[in-house]
């Protein structure tokens, strides 16, 4: 590890992580994960925090496939085609059910969350510490494993795969008893985990960091 980096971060006290949402039984994780990101760098850039819309994400991005699934880089790059995305309050999330829903456009995307540009995060340890340092960073987990689902509190160590079936959102990093850990946000509601995050391992020696944080983490730079 780089005695350079800054030895904790936590974008949640330099309000730039909004309030854990709920994906509800709809495959929308990746929507979540995409809007977090979005939601960090446009705090980050404007020191405003605003709640970006997961539902536009869903019935509209044809690139994904709405509750079956996506890509947060897809996602970045729809938004970048559509010149940025609209408010949640202008967009709210009606696909907890499991159903897409039809596309309506009737809001309006705010001009400055326009992405210009994404970043894919080298699979290293140093290098999601640096990204996290700028903002909330997009990261690909396994999240299958009963350990996981079932934690609620510290630094989660048990075994939880490489096989990523979830998106969600790296916000910070940090020590906790003598166990380096990620902060993660995730969209399964404020009752699973320790309120709605999950404290995974960092500096562990799988390949891919614990449940494969490491894999596919990428994070969008705004106009």
């Amino acid at each position: 590890r780089s005695r350079f980096l800054i030895p904790s971060v936590d974008w949640r006290v330099k309000n730039a992580v909004t309030p854990v949402k709920n994906q509800g039984q709809c495959g929308s994780c990746w929507a979540f994960s995409t809007t977090g990101a979005i939601e960090g760098a446009y705090a980050v850039k404007t020191g405003k925090l605003v709640s970006f819309s997961e539902q536009e994400l869903v019935s509209c991005d044809r690139t994904d496939m709405g509750c079956s699934g996506g890509e947060m880089d897809n996602a970045f790059s729809w938004i970048k085609q559509q010149g940025g995305l609209c408010r949640e309050s202008d967009y709210t999330y009606t696909s907890g059910s499991g159903i897409r829903g039809c596309c309506r456009k009737t809001c309006h995307p705010i001009p400055e969350s326009k992405v210009v540009q994404w970043v894919d995060v080298n699979a290293t340890d140093v290098a999601l510490e640096e990204a996290i340092m700028k903002g909330p960073v997009s990261v690909a987990i396994e999240a299958d494993q009963f350990g996981f689902q079932m934690y609620s509190s510290g630094v989660y160590t048990g075994k939880c795969g490489t096989n990523l079936d979830h998106g969600v959102l790296a916000v910070g990093y940090g020590t906790d008893k003598g166990q380096d850990y990620w902060l993660v946000k995730n969209s399964w509601d404020t009752t699973w985990g320790d309120n709605g995050y999950i404290k995974l391992a960092r500096g562990v020696k799988q390949e891919g960091g614990q449940c494969g944080i490491l894999l596919s983490a990428s994070y969008p730079i705004l106009v």
